[in-house]
């Protein structure tokens, strides 16, 4: 099956197996598991930070930002859409005790520095205090677009302006650099704070990681632990991230080539529901018109021809491109669509 459904559903390559296999490891929570220390010291460099913390996964990492950025019954000022706020099982309210105010993207995820100046909450013992502004990049719902690094520095001039810190959600963030062709620590230098994860488009079977300035990842280690992340001999799953920094990061711009050629089919259909420019990375989402046909008959006839799609919300579909669908996979699946859409 060519399984579009998300590119969490990756495999592990045969280089992680073997480095899997040869790991050295140690006690992590005890900070003496040597590939995790070598995976965070790389990741910190990479995204221009000053220290790293591997987690379990990227609800984990944005969570324990949040937990170390703030205080219970404080307020984060993100997009409407964000996976934090919709896709994260209210987890900053649970766990941290914040509140939310969401903004509108304008556009694609991108928040609009001045509304971010107005949102902020003046100092009034009625009002939640303002403590991080958030941005998510690439934006999963706007079809992974990218948001430009001139975009994060104004909002994060305006968040420091007022004493707010400014996190990254960058689960897919090294698809964004490589949509711009730029370094990803020139997408994070003006944030506090960056999670990016290595179980979707890099394709690790398990891992995120967190980066900061080192007081905050002290912070943030004790929330992994607080929310059971303590993972002890971690090295054989930071040997697969290692590898994918290696030989996934260098040919992410295949998936990006290889969702072009599916949404480009797609677009050519009445009763298809799809922004072109807004395909920019390796994330399709596209709206099928009832009159047409059912979503889920779409599905599964898709799932006839071998591909696997993921229908939300019955006539909203997501496809995600990864490193296990190739360029005759992109291809075959523009096909089957062509053959069932006419």
């Amino acid at each position: 099956m060519i399984d579009l459904r998300s590119d969490t559903v990756t495999r592990p390559t045969p280089e992680m197996r073997e480095a899997m296999a040869r790991a050295e490891v140690g006690d992590d929570v005890l900070s003496e598991d040597p590939t995790v220390n070598a995976l965070e010291e790389r990741a910190a460099a990479i995204m221009g930070m000053e220290a790293g913390l591997f987690v379990c996964s990227g609800t984990m990492g944005n969570q324990a930002a949040l937990f170390a950025h703030t205080q219970r019954g404080e307020e984060v000022i993100l997009e409407q859409n964000a996976h934090i706020g919709l896709y994260e099982a209210g987890a900053f309210a649970v766990l941290s005790g914040l509140t939310l105010h969401k903004l509108a993207g304008r556009p694609w995820g991108a928040l609009d520095p001045n509304e971010v100046r107005d949102a902020i909450a003046p100092d009034d013992a009625h009002r939640a205090r303002s403590t991080v502004v958030c941005l998510e990049n690439t934006h999963n719902v706007s079809s992974g677009t990218v948001i430009a690094p001139e975009q994060t520095r104004a909002v994060a001039d305006v968040a420091h302006t007022h004493g707010l810190q400014l996190h990254i959600d960058g689960a897919r963030i090294f698809n964004a650099a490589t949509c711009l062709g730029l370094e990803p620590r020139v997408l994070t230098e003006h944030a506090d704070s960056i999670q990016f994860c290595f179980s979707k488009g890099l394709a690790a079977p398990v891992g995120s990681m967190l980066c900061g300035r080192r007081d905050f990842i002290g912070r943030a280690r004790r929330a992994r632990k607080l929310m059971g992340g303590g993972m002890r001999q971690a090295g054989v799953l930071a040997a697969a991230c290692h590898v994918s920094l290696d030989t996934i990061v260098p040919r992410l711009h295949e998936d990006h080539a290889n969702a072009r050629v599916i949404a480009e089919e797609l677009a050519r259909h009445d009763g298809i529901s799809l922004d072109l420019n807004a395909i920019q990375t390796n994330i399709i989402r596209f709206s099928l018109d009832s009159a047409v046909m059912e979503g889920r008959r779409l599905a599964a006839l898709m799932k006839d021809r071998g591909v696997l799609v993921d229908a939300r919300g019955g006539q909203k579909f997501r496809l995600v491109t990864h490193n296990d669908v190739s360029a005759d996979d992109a291809r075959a699946v523009a096909q089957a669509f062509a053959e069932i859409l006419g």
